[in-house]
């Protein structure tokens, strides 16, 4: 059945031209000038996800400490994640203008500090402050997109912004292995600088957004904290078990323990909340709660694959980060195509819960088949097309459906809670695939891969990947499952 969207409180109110705009037709230059403000912290937001991918062995070859370069990648994501359901609340209560001119700036920081790092935990350590600032790039963005465009006009307009998400975080890997074959790793990070100098500007251009405050609303410092301190040492113990140390061994044993009983605390404090820090309101309807796990799922997966597919087509194949980057075009370019045309399919329809169910059983058969068959160049190629034509129909079909049921007054949480899912699910894949092929292959292994030095190890780490691969597309097909759980939404 059709799930309407909720109108906002009478009283509330908003100037009446911006109420104006929200709910009729959005004209084409209003849009333009959306766009041309969110696009680029939206690119920022979706390439620094991906972007040292191809340039995780020369980093490692320069700061070393291959074995624990996946936190690279995991403590931007993890510090993204903890920061995205706080960016939407604040952005409900202040004004999402500003609050994404704050993670602009919080993104620049971080990167100055990336570029300066003198070792591994030092570069970990500025991913994680580029992160705090990352989780409100998009979520932000998103919200001031549904600030803008009613409903019925969201799938037209989606699409652009889906093909920039896409294209940026899949050619992230390409524009990394480029810039790390004729540059320096450190030029991925000064670039960042200027682009945010624009992308502030730009939105500063923006009218003030409107607030939706609720009366004696705080900030649930404690509910945060919490969910920092699960989050971290959850994705800590995922990374080191099974290498580190045994997965039944006491420190094992310990860091699950603690984690878990620090999820239980969240869990109680967050439901005696009136205003909790996580978006537990809207996760208690069908259709936000299974969409959510869908995106989980997906970019579990999706991540995974694009983090590491480079890695293993340079430590497996001999390549370099260059060819290892040019690799993932056909992967970019099936995520491009995939999205447009499920945007254009659900403009017709009016139907976003539909897509994904088919999408991500055509994604799962690609990773399984990657698993199975010989690494080349053409088989790495087509299974791209493949995997990127069905991920491609999640993410503008997760958008339309949860900001459709939860309404224009919680824009922001609702945005919140798509990228909170979408980065839990990208941590945790990233984490626990590096665990998989790090506790599959021993450091002297890696290292002989690394530097090209052993056929046998070479071998070893491949078997290692393909094995992960396989995993993948398991958990690629679980997610098909859980969008048909996906009560019908109608726009």
């Amino acid at each position: 059945m059709e799930l309407p969207e909720p109108s906002p409180p009478a009283a509330a109110a908003a100037p009446p031209a911006a109420a104006h705009a929200a709910d009729g037709p959005v004209l084409f230059g209003r849009f333009v000038q959306l766009f041309t403000a969110v696009m680029l912290p939206i690119f920022l937001a979706a390439i620094d996800q991906t972007l040292l991918a191809t340039a995780t062995p020369a980093i490692a070859r320069d700061l070393g400490d291959l074995r624990d370069s996946a936190w690279i990648a995991v403590g931007y994501l993890l510090a993204s994640t903890i920061m995205a359901p706080l960016y939407g609340r604040l952005g409900d209560r202040y004004g999402r203008r500003d609050a994404l001119v704050a993670a602009l700036g919080l993104f620049a920081l971080g990167s100055a500090a990336c570029a300066a790092a003198q070792g591994m935990w030092w570069l970990i350590a500025a991913r994680m402050l580029q992160g705090l600032g990352g989780g409100g790039l998009m979520v932000m963005s998103q919200a001031l997109i549904g600030e803008v465009v009613p409903p019925r006009q969201r799938p037209r307009f989606q699409a652009y912004f889906g093909v920039v998400f896409v294209l940026a975080s899949v050619t992230g890997p390409v524009m990394g292995g480029l810039v790390v074959s004729s540059f320096s790793w450190r030029w991925l990070f000064i670039v960042n600088l200027p682009l945010a100098a624009i992308a502030a500007w730009r939105v500063l251009r923006l009218s003030e957004s409107l607030r939706h405050a609720a009366q004696g609303q705080s900030h649930d410092v404690p509910g945060v904290l919490l969910f920092a301190a699960m989050a971290g040492l959850a994705l800590l113990w995922l990374t080191l078990a099974g290498h580190r140390f045994a997965w039944l061994s006491i420190p094992s044993l310990a860091m699950a323990g603690t984690a878990l009983l620090l999820g239980v605390l969240l869990a109680r404090r967050e439901r005696a909340q009136e205003h909790p820090f996580l978006p537990l309101e809207l996760l208690r309807l069908p259709a936000i709660a299974w969409t959510s796990l869908t995106v989980t799922l997906f970019a579990a997966s999706m991540f995974a694959l694009v983090f590491f597919l480079p890695v293993y087509l340079q430590l497996g194949n001999h390549g370099d980060a260059a060819h290892a980057g040019l690799l993932l075009l056909p992967l970019t370019g099936g995520l491009v195509l995939g999205s447009n045309l499920t945007g254009r399919l659900v403009a017709k329809t009016g139907r976003p819960d539909q897509p994904p169910r088919y999408g991500l059983t055509l994604a799962a058969l690609a990773l399984m088949l990657l698993g199975l068959l010989p690494g080349g160049s053409w088989t790495v190629g087509l299974l791209g097309v493949l995997a990127g034509l069905g991920f491609g129909t999640v993410m503008p079909t997760s958008q339309l459906v949860i900001q459709t049921v939860a309404g224009r007054t919680r824009l922001g949480a609702a945005a919140a809670t798509v990228s909170l899912a979408r980065s839990i699910g990208a941590s945790v894949g990233t984490a626990v695939f590096g665990a998989l092929v790090f506790g599959l292959a021993s450091s002297a292994e890696l290292q002989a891969a690394l530097h090209g030095g052993s056929e046998a190890a070479t071998l070893q780490v491949t078997h290692a990947f393909h094995l992960a691969f396989i995993a993948a597309g398991v958990l690629t097909l679980v997610a098909a499952w859980a969008s048909t759980r996906v009560p019908r939404v109608e726009l």
